[in-house]
């Protein structure tokens, strides 16, 4: 009789054990209805761009604003001869080639700017990891011998005075390229 009972409360063990694992593996999985919401949330989500404000997104709206606002005026209060015959002086041909190139040259400053302004940052990190490894080679007390850490040294000053005289070349060529502040702009009027 005993093995009778020790089966059947081997039995009922085993049924309780079952029992709390499928309630415990119910409790760790999501539902299907949670995954469906997420899904969707993440769909919503991902759905709406956000839109970010910046000088890229501003110079177009406020340069064909400008140029349009004053055109069409000018256009209405002109006669229609009038307009014609301003088509058809000399100087309009010559206006728009003009355009173009400075258009192209303002391009060719920015792109000139842009990479003074790399170079730079680059003559900065070199200064700093100049700066840094001066500190790690003479916090050796043996720097004396250290002939490996003089060397890097050296090499990063070497880069470092590279970097310098290419960034003193592109700043000379900026120089000439772009035109004398007071060639362009009238100065203004003292008081």
């Amino acid at each position: 009789m005993s093995s009778k009972k020790l089966l059947r409360s081997l039995a009922l063990l085993l049924a309780v054990a079952s029992f709390l694992t499928l309630r415990l593996a119910a409790q760790d999985a999501p539902s299907v209805a949670e995954a469906a919401r997420r899904a969707r949330q993440q769909k919503q989500d991902a759905a709406k761009p956000t839109h970010v404000i910046d000088n890229d997104t501003l110079a177009p709206a406020s340069t064909a604003a400008s140029t349009s606002a004053p055109s069409a005026p000018a256009s209405d209060s002109n006669p229609p001869a009038a307009r014609e015959s301003a088509g058809a002086s000399p100087l309009a041909p010559k206006s728009q080639p003009n355009a173009a190139e400075e258009e192209h040259q303002k391009a060719e400053l920015e792109a000139l700017k842009q990479e003074i302004a790399d170079k730079k940052a680059s003559v900065n990190l070199k200064q700093r990891e100049i700066a840094l490894e001066q500190d790690s080679f003479t916090s050796n007390p043996d720097h004396e011998h250290d002939n490996a850490g003089k060397e890097k040294l050296d090499s990063l000053r070497t880069d470092l005075s590279q970097l310098q005289s290419e960034l003193a070349d592109l700043e000379a060529k900026l120089a000439e390229l772009a035109p004398p502040p007071d060639a362009n702009t009238p100065e203004p009027p003292k008081p």
